[in-house]
């Protein structure tokens, strides 16, 4: 009896360890991931579904992007052009002509494989207009809603330009708003004090700031590189060597402006002072001024509101394969048939799994369905979620959803949540102050 008793426990005990290893096949395996958006566990009812919060893996996003440069005959070669070095003024042997390959520097050298020989990049027409400003756009599109996970590093062949601003845009380039400005004089170029990411702190972490850390204007060996330091914002939650994703994760999940603060539908590039390497322009060798870049780096990951642990690039398109009963580029809504309750984002806590908030089928739970005897009233089973910009809601039936109606203060959108066209966001006001989309003065400095 004993050793029957034995054999029974000893099976039963592989049996456990099987459904734990199952289970484990299927489990982050480190915190922060995400990875996983269901596995199978056995309950008292038997095996089931368990749901959890999941997102791509971060990616190059520079595969998938389009870009496009203002104005679009800026490129050099066309006509054909020689250049003067930057460092030496009369070593003016370097050749532009878009008619021969070996010669050209068309814009797709700017996301081309680095470590080629002889370089490749990008180039500017020369400054030949002087005292007309050189500038340009250049603007990065993906047609999707992008998280970013690391630093953008742009990196110029022509020397760091001498002002420049780089900005996102989240409604696809419709408006733009400053992610940092970048100047050898941050005073006299854009009326700020200079500041390094390093003296921001969790409370200013949303802060605008004009930093003069990129900006010198001669070609050194290391001195190449223009960043925006994601990283090091992520730090000032995860600690200095990011080990501490959980604390980043619960604070994301939290503070919907820090989100969005990494999300970007769009980046432009404005490049608007090339380097002199001097303080003043040499007018007798123009040929010297002009921008090039060899390299831009932009990693990040599909953004799928955690119902979603991949995302496909099909017909020049991104799109989230949607988990959760979700549907959508985003998996931004339920699916047909499974809105049995409004559709919500999915949360990173607890953490380590998070929260699916999965979309349930319409005849497992009530929907809810707000008064609607007339378009302004507000939903009596949930709150009318404005942010303080708007007091009337109306329930739209194909959309099931609650949209909030004549949103004040500049906003627009289902929650009064964006900016109005020609304003954008004050990043450093929360969402709820009456202050939080500003006139654009952007039209200023281009």
């Amino acid at each position: 009896m004993a050793m029957a008793a034995r054999w029974t426990a000893l099976i039963t005990l592989q049996a456990v360890w099987a459904c734990l290893c199952q289970a484990m096949q299927h489990y982050p395996s480190v915190w922060g991931h995400y990875d996983v958006c269901k596995s199978q566990v056995y309950t008292d009812e038997g095996l089931t579904w368990d749901y959890m919060a999941c997102q791509p893996e971060a990616t190059d996003m520079t595969k998938y992007l389009r870009v496009t440069l203002d104005p679009p005959n800026i490129t050099c070669g066309d006509p054909p052009e020689t250049y003067c070095a930057l460092e030496n003024p009369y070593m003016c042997n370097n050749e532009c002509d878009a008619t021969t390959e070996e010669l050209a520097h068309p814009p797709e050298l700017m996301f081309d494989f680095e470590g080629r020989n002889p370089t490749t990049f990008w180039q500017s027409t020369s400054w030949k207009k002087y005292p007309k400003p050189l500038q340009v756009n250049i603007t990065l599109s993906w047609n999707k809603t992008v998280e970013l996970t690391d630093d953008i590093v742009i990196t110029f062949e022509s020397g760091r330009p001498e002002q420049m601003v780089l900005e996102k845009s989240l409604d696809y380039g419709r408006t733009w708003q400053p992610y940092q400005f970048y100047a050898t004089d941050c005073l006299d170029a854009f009326i700020m004090e200079p500041k390094t990411v390093h003296e921001l702190t969790q409370q200013t972490l949303l802060d605008i700031i004009c930093t003069e850390d990129y900006s010198r204007g001669y070609v050194w060996k290391y001195d190449k590189t223009v960043r925006f330091e994601i990283k090091d914002r992520f730090a000032l939650f995860a600690g200095p060597r990011l080990h501490n994703m959980a604390s980043l994760y619960g604070q994301l999940d939290t503070t919907k402006n820090l989100r969005d603060f990494f999300t970007i539908t769009d980046l432009r590039i404005r490049l608007l002072r090339p380097a002199t390497g001097a303080t003043m322009v040499d007018e007798d060798n123009l040929s010297r001024y002009f921008y090039a870049i060899s390299d831009i780096k932009v990693h990040g990951r599909c953004k799928c509101n955690l119902h979603a642990n991949s995302c496909v690039f099909d017909k020049d398109r991104l799109a989230c394969e949607c988990e959760h009963n979700t549907t959508g580029p985003d998996c931004g809504r339920c699916k047909k048939n499974y809105q049995g309750r409004a559709w919500s984002v999915g949360s990173y806590l607890p953490i380590p799994k998070g929260t699916a908030n999965i979309c349930i089928p319409n005849n497992l739970g009530p929907v809810i369905r707000p008064n609607i005897s007339s378009l302004g009233v507000a939903n009596r089973n949930q709150d009318c979620e404005c942010f303080g910009h708007s007091n009337r809601c109306s329930y739209i039936e194909l959309l099931n959803a609650v949209i909030c109606v004549s949103c004040k203060h500049n906003t627009r959108g289902q929650h009064c949540q964006h900016c109005k066209f020609g304003y954008f966001r004050n990043i450093s006001a929360k969402l709820d102050d009456e202050r939080i989309c500003l006139a654009s003065v952007m039209n200023g400095y281009l």
